[in-house]
């Protein structure tokens, strides 16, 4: 009896381990999934972890390892079984049953700028009643942008009035659609897509819309990352790349076009980034994701060679904004910008007590980080 009882107990055994074996995998999903498509950075964002298992087939020990950019730091109880080393390793262990599904929101802060992905999930299940583990892989498909964080309003507030005392004029050589200023009788010379057709039908005769004007209605934003000093100095670059998407976002939404030049290079290209942005809100998401993958620093191209191939952007139509926080090399440009921009502003990051640059012969804005 005893013999026959401890045969049937091996061969249990023997048949659990070899259906555990073949089937702990099966019909087990698991996902994970950044809940924002985009944060800017300092925000709080989640990341979504579903397990489910479909079948009857219990697994009593399941092990999640999930691993994401150390820039996304998990917070509160998202932070236990998280080790940071070259990357942020997430480590879950479950208990899941039969026709279960388990969700879990892991919260996070971005902590610097760029594009994060997770494509894979390792997966260690443990057979409690044999002792053995099991590996396997699932891939995952989910990505997250973390765009530039916007600076102080009240930072930024000179600056856009110095652009617009460049731009607004009342001199109505070059008529602004967006400026409206009232409404006149139609002239036979007037285009028919300015006249306000409420307005005529209230007056029953032809009556257009008039707009004030702008001489200078295009900006260029010069956003220079380049950074080879022994020390690098990320946070004076991290404050440009800022300083340049908030500049370029004001100014897209109230109707300038914008043209965005930066020596940090374009991922998708492997070239210096140039972005051009009409009128509008339309392409500020493209900003924001273009800067937030933006490589700086060593990577970036050189300062000087890049402005002299570009020279044909440079126009007099145009207000040229210069972020740099290299004050040695654009002072070598000094003539350059003086044949080519010489209504030139230039934002120069700093840190708090350093020395700022003297005898600027352009509008200047230090800019403490």
């Amino acid at each position: 009896m005893i013999f026959l009882l401890a045969f049937f107990t091996a061969l249990a055994w023997v048949l659990w381990r070899a259906l555990f074996a073949r089937l702990w995998s099966r019909q087990l999903q698991v996902l994970a999934v950044f809940e924002d498509s985009s944060v800017f950075e300092g925000e709080t964002s989640f990341l979504r972890e579903t397990i489910v298992n479909d079948k009857l087939l219990p697994v009593p020990a399941l092990e999640v390892r999930l691993a994401v950019d150390r820039s996304l730091v998990f917070s509160g109880e998202a932070a236990v079984n998280t080790k940071i080393t070259d990357q942020s390793y997430k480590r879950d262990i479950f208990s899941i049953f039969s026709r279960q599904q388990i969700v879990r929101r892991l919260s996070f802060t971005c902590q610097h700028r760029g594009f994060y992905e997770i494509r894979s999930a390792g997966l260690v299940a443990s057979d409690p009643f044999s002792g053995a583990s099991y590996l396997a892989d699932q891939p995952q498909s989910t990505s997250l942008f973390v765009y530039p964080a916007r600076v102080d309003t009240r930072k930024i507030e000179p600056v856009c009035r110095a652009v617009s005392g460049m731009v607004l004029s009342r001199s109505r050589l070059f008529p602004d659609p967006f400026e409206f200023s009232g409404i006149r009788d139609y002239v036979r010379s007037d285009p028919r897509k300015t006249i306000n057709w409420k307005a005529s039908a209230r007056s029953q005769k032809l009556m257009v819309n008039q707009h004030d004007s702008t001489t200078l209605s295009r900006i260029l934003i010069l956003l220079d990352t380049e950074d080879r000093s022994i020390l690098l100095e990320e946070p004076q670059v991290e404050e440009s790349i800022r300083i340049a998407a908030s500049l370029a976002s004001r100014f897209a939404a109230a109707k300038m076009d914008t043209e965005l030049l930066s020596t940090g290079m374009d991922p998708q290209t492997g070239k210096p980034l140039f972005l051009s942005l009409p009128g509008g809100a339309a392409r500020i998401p493209t900003l924001n994701q273009k800067l937030a993958c933006l490589r700086t620093g060593r990577d970036s191209a050189e300062f000087s060679k890049l402005l002299f191939q570009e020279s044909s952007l440079f126009a007099p139509d145009k207000t040229c904004i210069l972020i740099s926080k290299n004050e040695p090399d654009v002072r070598i440009l000094f003539p350059f910008f003086q044949e080519h921009a010489p209504g030139l502003i230039w934002i120069y990051p700093h840190l708090p007590g350093a020395e700022l640059p003297k005898n600027i012969p352009f509008v200047f804005y230090p800019w403490k980080v």
